[in-house]
């Protein structure tokens, strides 16, 4: 059986709201196929703490309060894949594309950047949408606390401490982050759904979207994605 870190894996794009768990299932894909997990988020953070050239520009963006255009993000993505060293059989991303200008864009990338490392392989990223149900996604945001002192996270509907509110490791008293607050996660979750719909949209009418059950078992969930990126022609 050909190793699955030897095979040519394209590009997966993962689609789910905040606590879906994609973030999960990409580090999983990550180690099984031996590619990365790119998120555009940590592409920004790194671009300005090494102060590139498009770092800078996002720093100053930043700094005035505006929003870092789709332009600038495509054009970060484009170099990490280019000439990250990493990327010549495939990629994981996270946090992208997030609006249908990233899309269309990725789309054009992929022609291009396939028939450089994969002649004759399918172009078209395999999107996985993991569906989560909107009163599962708030048990598991708000649900969230975390130790201040030794960083661990816990959960008290589905991984709780020991002791009610209390570091099972160093018995430092959990915290609530202000990010899973219910009134804020119900606005995350509502702007990602803004968002995020018309993307399903577009994949669904290019015949590339998958949906599994984000509400199962985590190892029903990664043998499910598993599956689908097996079954996405590019392997």
């Amino acid at each position: 059986m050909t190793d699955p870190t030897s095979r040519f894996v394209g590009a997966i794009v993962l689609l789910g709201a905040p606590g879906a768990g994609k973030g999960t299932q990409s580090k999983i894909l990550a180690r099984q196929y031996g590619i990365p997990q790119i998120s555009t988020g940590d592409l920004l953070r790194d671009n300005v703490a090494r102060g590139t050239e498009l770092g800078a520009v996002a720093k100053s963006v930043l700094e005035h309060g505006g929003l870092v255009s789709d332009h600038l993000v495509e054009e970060m993505l484009e170099q990490r894949i280019r000439t990250g060293g990493d990327t010549s059989r495939g990629f994981i991303l996270d946090g992208f594309p997030r609006t249908l200008v990233q899309a269309e864009w990725l789309d054009r990338f992929l022609e291009g950047w396939t028939a450089e490392v994969a002649p004759g392989r399918a172009t078209t990223p395999v999107v996985i949408n993991v569906a989560v149900g909107y009163n599962q996604l708030l048990r598991r945001l708000t649900g969230r606390r975390s130790c201040p002192t030794c960083g661990r996270i816990y959960n008290v509907y589905s991984q709780p401490p020991r002791v009610d509110e209390v570091c099972d490791v160093d018995g430092t008293k959990l915290v609530t982050r202000r990010d899973d607050a219910e009134e804020v996660i119900s606005e995350r979750l509502k702007a990602y759904e803004r968002q995020t719909m018309p993307l399903i949209d577009y994949y669904k009418s290019r015949g590339n979207l998958h949906e599994i059950n984000g509400d199962q078992d985590l190892d029903k969930v990664t043998g499910a994605v598993l599956k689908l990126v097996e079954n996405g022609d590019r392997l």
